[in-house]
Formats: structure tokens, C-alpha cells, sequence
């Protein structure tokens, strides 16, 4: 007979854990950490609780320690170790791990050591959805961008001799070499404006403008090409969200791919806690809705009746009678999805059978509610 495990499960429980995305207790610690950090820049604070801030930084390195070995396991019980330690997520794992240590060996002081603990920042970034899409983003427009960059240096690189041609004789000490000439240019096109290095003679200042005036459009074209990137992004995250709902829906369920994207454009979705009014007896309605996850409870004259997943409602107000006829609450965290009345009649329109099953819906429901 073999041997029973002295605690059942618990390989799966870490091996599940160790795939999952930061938890809430990594993201104290990184806050701890970093705190941490910036008390040991402090002397007085050094001084006065040096013992306490660097166990707090031992206790927190330990923990990203113990993280990841865990990845670790995690990915040779999957067959993907060497995947995880390139992938960037397995690197900064390595690196918070070992830095402050490897630090440490090479003979640095303990205050110049965990300086290296200001890189648990980086754990942080997978963990941000947004940062995600920025990703996303950058890579989708890399090509704008880079031809913006080009632009830039074209910029960059003309002003400084432009201003170096023209400023050197009457500045040698400021615009005496084309670096330092770089370093004007990087401060103009950039709009910081230190005053550490200003043209004099009329045709330096001219370049001068014009070199402000490239960089408030170079920059304009980055922010432009980003801002329309990040509306085409959360288009497309909000469209596959919407669309994830929709399929869940078994009224479209017979609808193809083609009448599921025009429902989808329709559509918006409303996520609700419980006990939330949706809809009040007696207001006038301008939509309907469709549950793709959770519960209503409907309250009719006598009786309440509770609409699950796939059902819809508010329908009524759009069919004739725009009052609304019956409160109706969410029961528990709900997923709606939202139809207005102009969407609503022109996807009657485009799609007569869906017309129909609404139309024979409610005249049912309006039968059993007299």
C-alpha cells in the first residue's frame, strides 16, 4: 500500500497558485517594499529603526523568493520551464529574487544593496490591465510611431548644427561643440525650456522657434496616433466583451455570425450588484433589456415573478405603451444588456423574425398580467 499524502492536495493548490496573476498580498509587498526603500534613503529614519526596516525588506524579499520558486515549479510540472525563465514575466521574477542578494555577495553596502529592491515595482506591470492595452497599442501603431521618432531626430539633429553653425562663434562656451548643441535641441523640441543654454543672434532665436514650434507638433502627432489607438483598442476590447454576452443569450442564439456583430454594435452592457431598481412602475421607457447573467425580480399586482439568464424585459415600452408597467430589481449581480429604442426599432427592422418572437412575447406577458 502506498503511502497517503500527509496533506491531500496541496501540490495542486500551489501548482494553481503559482499560475495565477498577482495577489493581493504581492501588491503589499511591493507597497511595503518600496516604502522600505525610500526609509533607508532617509538617515535619521536609517538610524533610528534600522534592524526594523531592513527585516521588513528581508520578510518581503522572502516572499518574492518563495514566489518564485513557485513559478518555477509550476512551470516544470507543465513542461514550460525554459518558456517561463525567458518570458519577461519569468526574468523580473529572477531579478527581484537575486538581485538584492547577488548585490549583497559582490560586497556592496547594505544601503546600496537594497537599492536593487526598487525593481519589485516592475511585479506590478502584468497586473495592470491597462498597461496591457498600452502594449497592445504600441505595438499596433509602432509604425506611425516610429515614423514620428524618425521625424524627431530629423528635427533634433538639423536644429543643433543649425544653432551650432549660427551661435558658435557668439556663445563658444555654450554652443562651442555639436553635443552640446544636442543638448539645446533635446531641451527645445521637448518644450522644458531650462534656460541653461539660449541663442543670441537673430538667426539662432529663428531656429530656435522653429525647433519649438516642430516639437509641439511632433509630440501632437505622439499623442494624436496613442489617443486613436487606445479609442480603437477599447472599441475592440468593448465589442468582444459585448459580443461574449451576446452568445450567451439564447434568444440569439439562431442569429449568424454577420447578425450577432450588427446586435453586438447595438448593444451596451450594464453590470448591476443585487437589490439594485432597474425599472420604476409608471416611468416612461426608452429601452429594453436582455439578461446575459443573473437574476430580476419583476413586481406584478399580486405576485412577483423572477427572469433568469436569456430572458428579456422593458420590451413592453417599446412596443406601444411607453410606460413602464411593473417595478423590476436585480436579485443578485446581474449582466444586462441594453437595447434604445432607435437601435431597437431598426434591428426590428433588419431582422423581422427577432420582431416577431418579441411581439409574441409580450403580448403573452401582457395576457398574463391582466
Amino acid at each position: 500500500m502506498s503511502k497517503p499524502e500527509a496533506f491531500p492536495g496541496l501540490a495542486e493548490f500551489v501548482t494553481a497558485t503559482a499560475g495565477r496573476n498577482m495577489t493581493k498580498a504581492a501588491y503589499a509587498a511591493v507597497a511595503i517594499g518600496i516604502l522600505m526603500v525610500v526609509l533607508l534613503t532617509i538617515d535619521e529614519a536609517y538610524a533610528a529603526a534600522r534592524h526594523w526596516i531592513e527585516g521588513v525588506l528581508w520578510g518581503c524579499l522572502a516572499f518574492f523568493a518563495f514566489e518564485w520558486l513557485v513559478r518555477i515549479q509550476w512551470a516544470v510540472s507543465s513542461g514550460r520551464a525554459s518558456s517561463y525563465m525567458l518570458s519577461g514575466r519569468g526574468l523580473v521574477d529572477a531579478a527581484c529574487a537575486i538581485a538584492v542578494p547577488i548585490a549583497l555577495l559582490s560586497g556592496a553596502d547594505d544601503r546600496t544593496a537594497w537599492l536593487f529592491a526598487v525593481l519589485w515595482i516592475v511585479k506590478v506591470f502584468p497586473g495592470v490591465p491597462g498597461l496591457r492595452q498600452l502594449r497592445r497599442v504600441l505595438v499596433l501603431e509602432s509604425g506611425p510611431l516610429l515614423s514620428v521618432l524618425v521625424l524627431f531626430l530629423m528635427v533634433l539633429f538639423l536644429g543643433s548644427a543649425a544653432v551650432y553653425f549660427f551661435e558658435r562663434e557668439a556663445q563658444p562656451a555654450v554652443f562651442g561643440n555639436l553635443p552640446s548643441a544636442l543638448w539645446w535641441a533635446v531641451v527645445t523640441l521637448t518644450t522644458t525650456g531650462y534656460g541653461d543654454a539660449v541663442p543670441i543672434t537673430p538667426l539662432g532665436r529663428l531656429v530656435a522657434g522653429v525647433v519649438m514650434i516642430c516639437g509641439l507638433g511632433v509630440f501632437g502627432l505622439w499623442t494624436g496616433i496613442l489617443a486613436t489607438g487606445f479609442a480603437a483598442e477599447t472599441r475592440r476590447d468593448n465589442f468582444l466583451r459585448t459580443w461574449e454576452s451576446v452568445t450567451k443569450v439564447p434568444f440569439f442564439a439562431n442569429l449568424g455570425p454577420a447578425a450577432i456583430a450588427d446586435v453586438t454594435h447595438m448593444l451596451r452592457t450594464l453590470d448591476l450588484p443585487p437589490r439594485v431598481m432597474i425599472i420604476r412602475k409608471d416611468q416612461r421607457g426608452d429601452c429594453m433589456y436582455f439578461i446575459a447573467s443573473g437574476e430580476v425580480e419583476v413586481d406584478l399586482p399580486g405576485k412577483k415573478v423572477r427572469l433568469g439568464e436569456g430572458a428579456f424585459f422593458g420590451e413592453m415600452a417599446l412596443l406601444g405603451n411607453n410606460l413602464r408597467s411593473a417595478n423590476i430589481t436585480t436579485t443578485r449581480l446581474s449582466k444586462l444588456l441594453v437595447l434604445d429604442l432607435v437601435d431597437f426599432r431598426l434591428l426590428m427592422a433588419r431582422h423581422p423574425d427577432l420582431a416577431q418572437t418579441i411581439d409574441a412575447e409580450a403580448k403573452r406577458r401582457a395576457l398574463e398580467n391582466q
